[in-house]
């Protein structure tokens, strides 16, 4: 056997693809529903947090802010394993789904927070102004006025961060998700060829590239700019 067909056998094997295939379609399926699942729960966290934050009442900034900077600071790896095998300490059980999608929900809501934060300080102050001297109230002016163009400004960055923390999603296979990297590891296991984790590849490149091409196209579309 040359190397080229070694190679072929042991990543390429089509005996194992045919034989796999469920195994990781079903592990894609599993990763697109909790990826779904995180953008929604912590792209509105991190907006709701943002908004509350603009009242700017110091106890809550306060709190806002050290959850945010926690949250940006540890590892999502160590969070999944503190909240899987800490909560059950404190009759407390949730599904390693659950945990995945709690702990990547957590994460991005913090960076959106910082994300939507930033883009709502970028409004010029002039707007503020503006709509305040036509009888809107505070929280009108911000939810009409200045979120409309905060959000705008923020979805090239916003969409970088979301597609980076979704794809924390294969941190699952350590809690036993049955995700695309959990799938292909046991394939491996139970074949003793690596066919399944070349799958996976294949698999991760088929679910996030077009997230990704996407993703470019709206940083074309919403470049940085003050609206």
């Amino acid at each position: 056997m040359t190397p080229f067909e070694r190679f072929v056998d042991t990543f390429l094997n089509p005996r194992m693809m045919a034989r796999y295939w469920p195994d990781i379609a079903q592990g894609m399926l599993v990763t697109v529903e909790i990826a779904l699942a995180v953008v929604v729960t912590g792209v509105a966290l991190g907006l709701g947090l943002a908004v509350l934050r603009s009242y700017r009442v110091r106890p809550v900034n306060a709190l806002i802010v050290m959850f945010v900077d926690v949250l940006r600071a540890l590892p999502p790896l160590v969070l999944i394993l503190i909240i899987y095998f800490g909560l059950p300490s404190i009759g407390l059980n949730l599904s390693s789904y659950a945990v995945l999608w709690l702990v990547l929900s957590l994460v991005l809501g913090a960076f959106a927070e910082e994300i939507f934060w930033a883009g709502i300080l970028s409004v010029r102050k002039g707007q503020w102004d503006a709509a305040r001297s036509t009888g809107l109230g505070f929280g009108q002016t911000l939810v009409s006025v200045i979120l409309p163009q905060a959000v705008r400004l923020t979805i090239p960055p916003l969409t970088n961060r979301t597609i980076a923390i979704t794809k924390n999603t294969a941190l699952g296979t350590v809690i036993g998700v049955a995700e695309i990297i959990n799938q292909a590891q046991t394939a491996v296991s139970f074949s003793g060829n690596a066919t399944p984790l070349m799958m996976g590849a294949v698999a991760y490149i088929v679910v996030f590239m077009p997230v990704v091409l996407i993703g470019a196209h709206v940083e074309r579309r919403f470049a940085w700019r003050r609206a």
